[in-house]
């Protein structure tokens, strides 16, 4: 009995020493300029094995600690107080989750401190553009504003502080850190935060995904982002993941895919038309020119279903526009160069003054004039069918443009270099039809005029 006794007396006397040690430290921590003072007082009651388990031992370090962060001049005599700050405040939240301590003696202060310190430094270096240490900060309020959330602290009915969230973001890519940076500004479009300040968060997340190869993340950040900002374009990010992990033989085959089920709209077609119309570097090497031209007369196709979306593309009709007058100028340029061929053989047939070797030259040549001759004959059907089509899809945009009021600087240029196209052709129709058919010269004639009067007008 005596035994037990003595043993309830030494308790006692642990309470009341460890109670007076409190009472001390007090005194000192609610002293403005004192923060020194309770420093002294909390390490002495720290250092003592006998209470480093107590949970109020660790939160009234807290307590002391977050005070010698949140003064600036001791914040500058105690470098990285705010490491043992919040390493005394997690050892409380760890002994005492449910926080009544903290709650009895009305300390949510220590958080709050903290938060408010972090944050602002986090400002002050992202100001400097001292990019780490601004993302240090700025992850150190975000730890604490997740607290506050999470226990209906925050006044705000939002389910997280996205200031800091999106400065520790933005802070981590400045610093060239992807994956840190990924990582915060997830969190907002995972939860669908909206506002103009967040757009280019969505830009952000889904070219990282564009890159990563995660085709069911982009188009999950797709759809949230056209939702919350359906004036915006997002539909470019679909063609940049197929133009950047698709092979050439896949994109053709999804294209062919979705215009068979009729999943296209305009700009799906603008789309790929536009992929198929500048294929790479890469895809070029590896194609021969009939390929080549193939996917253009593809591209063509795509742009004319753009067209049939929305007749007043005047885009996607001049870039057909473009795309034939393009097959017209290789077909013109071909048959240029065997009619030098042909003159030049010509020429070494003239000077040759000896008629049995003229003759020797005509047996001998006459299979290359033939194929020469023949190939320019065959190309003329191909010239004149691409310089109609050129022709038609051109005086479309031409006429979609030139009453259109309000013209933006692109539909301008588009109209100036359609003009001169129209002009081109109707000038090399017109000398085709010169001595063959004059009804035919005198209204491409006239069409020539009409175009080339219009140079540089818009």
């Amino acid at each position: 009995m005596k035994r037990i006794l003595m043993l309830a007396v030494c308790y006692v006397v642990v309470v009341t020493t460890t109670a007076q040690k409190f009472d001390d430290l007090k005194k000192f921590i609610f002293i403005p300029g004192q923060e020194e003072n309770a420093k002294i007082e909390i390490d002495k009651i720290a250092s003592d094995p006998k209470f480093q388990g107590k949970a109020e031992v660790w939160l009234w370090k807290a307590k002391v600690y977050s005070l010698l962060f949140k003064n600036e001049k001791t914040r500058s005599k105690y470098p990285n107080i705010e490491v043992s700050a919040n390493e005394a405040y997690q050892k409380y939240l760890q002994l005492e989750p449910n926080m009544d301590l903290l709650n009895k003696n009305n300390l949510r202060d220590i958080p709050f401190d903290i938060y408010q310190t972090a944050f602002s430094l986090g400002v002050k270096t992202y100001q400097a553009k001292n990019w780490d240490t601004s993302a240090y900060y700025f992850k150190m309020a975000v730890v604490y504003s997740d607290d506050f959330y999470k226990n209906k602290w925050a006044s705000s009915t939002a389910s997280m502080d996205t200031t800091s969230i999106l400065y520790t973001g933005i802070a981590y890519q400045n610093a060239n850190k992807t994956d840190e940076a990924y990582a915060y500004f997830s969190r907002l479009t995972d939860s669908a935060v909206g506002g103009k300040d967040f757009e280019t968060v969505y830009r952000f997340v889904i070219t990282i995904n564009i890159n990563r190869k995660n085709e069911a993340e982009v188009k999950r950040y797709i759809k949230v982002a056209k939702k919350i900002y359906p004036d915006e374009s997002w539909e470019d990010y679909d063609i940049d993941y197929i133009n950047k992990n698709y092979s050439l033989a896949e994109k053709t085959a999804l294209f062919d895919k979705e215009d068979a089920a009729g999943n296209f709209d305009e700009n799906g077609y603008l789309r790929f038309g536009d992929g198929f119309a500048h294929l790479s570097e890469n895809d070029k090497a590896t194609l021969d020119s009939t390929k080549i031209a193939a996917y253009q007369k593809k591209a063509a196709e795509a742009f004319k279903k753009a067209f049939g979306k929305n007749p007043q593309n005047a885009i996607a009709a001049f870039n057909v526009g473009v795309i034939y007058y393009n097959v017209f100028g290789e077909y013109d340029d071909r048959t240029r160069a065997n009619i030098r061929q042909l003159q030049e053989l010509n020429t070494k047939k003239l000077d040759e003054k000896d008629p049995k070797k003229r003759a020797a030259f005509d047996i001998k040549n006459k299979p290359i004039i033939d194929s020469l001759k023949k190939a320019n004959a065959d190309m003329e059907k191909n010239i004149m069918d691409a310089i109609d089509v050129s022709s038609e899809w051109m005086e479309k945009s031409f006429a979609v443009l030139k009453d259109k009021a309000n013209k933006i600087n692109s539909e301008k240029n588009v109209l100036n270099k359609t003009v001169d196209f129209l002009a081109n052709i109707y000038q090399y129709k017109r000398d085709k039809a010169k001595g063959k058919d004059q009804k035919a010269y005198d209204a491409f004639d006239a069409k020539y005029k009409q175009f080339d009067a219009l140079h540089d007008k818009y």
